[in-house]
């Protein structure tokens, strides 16, 4: 086949607009890499958990809805918003590394022995950061590069489930967290702001009234 003919394998696009536009390579999902910073009090905690994450959901964030009632109709505008937890499934291994970190946690947040509370949030909560990866390793191959970043910011265990053992399994051990958070800001490869906590400035109308995040 013709490599010219590689620039026809796209979707044509709308009436006057560029046609047969190359296909863009796109983002793998096995390609990331998960760290948890101020996780638990063991030193080395941000490569110890990410050497034995199995799998990740991403962020999800949700608009409450606001009705208004006018005369024969209603509209809806959007109202306070939501960050659903994400789910973090672990891998645990024999030396009980992982296991360790998430009881060090969990007791940074409540201390279950003596039933005794943190005084505060900043006392136990975390940033976990999840990004997408473009699959070089090692410095022959010129080291990997990240494509993408999710920051995920005032994190704490919402739940911990230490799953199920089976004779009639070969599964490994796994331990599953449900991570709140209290906000999340997406960075592109350049470790610039790209969708979600870009400055798009506020606006009424078509006037601008204020930026956003001015990082």
């Amino acid at each position: 086949m013709s490599i010219s003919t590689l620039s026809k394998i796209s979707v044509p696009l709308a009436d006057g607009q560029p046609q047969n536009q190359s296909l863009l390579m796109p983002k793998l999902q096995y390609r990331f890499r998960v760290s948890l910073e101020g996780f638990g009090v063991s030193a080395g905690e941000v490569t110890e958990l990410t050497k034995q994450v199995v799998d990740v959901t991403r962020p999800v964030v949700n608009f409450e809805e606001i009705e208004v009632h006018a005369y024969n109709s209603r509209a809806y505008l959007a109202g306070k918003h939501a960050w659903e937890p994400i789910t973090l499934n672990l891998r645990e291994d024999v030396t009980g590394g992982v296991q360790k970190l998430v009881g060090e946690q969990m007791q940074k947040q409540f201390d279950f022995f003596e039933q005794s509370s943190a005084a505060s949030g900043i006392d136990y909560k975390f940033t976990t950061r999840i990004e997408i990866l473009d699959g070089g390793n090692g410095e022959a191959a010129g080291g990997v590069q990240t494509l993408e970043t999710f920051e995920l910011y005032g994190c704490f265990i919402q739940n911990a489930n230490y799953n199920t053992l089976a004779y009639a399994t070969n599964e490994p051990v796994t331990i599953t967290l449900a991570i709140r958070y209290d906000n999340a800001v997406q960075f592109g490869a350049d470790n610039k702001q790209v969708g979600i906590g870009t400055d798009v400035g506020r606006t009424i109308g078509t006037l601008i009234t204020g930026g956003g995040n001015p990082g």
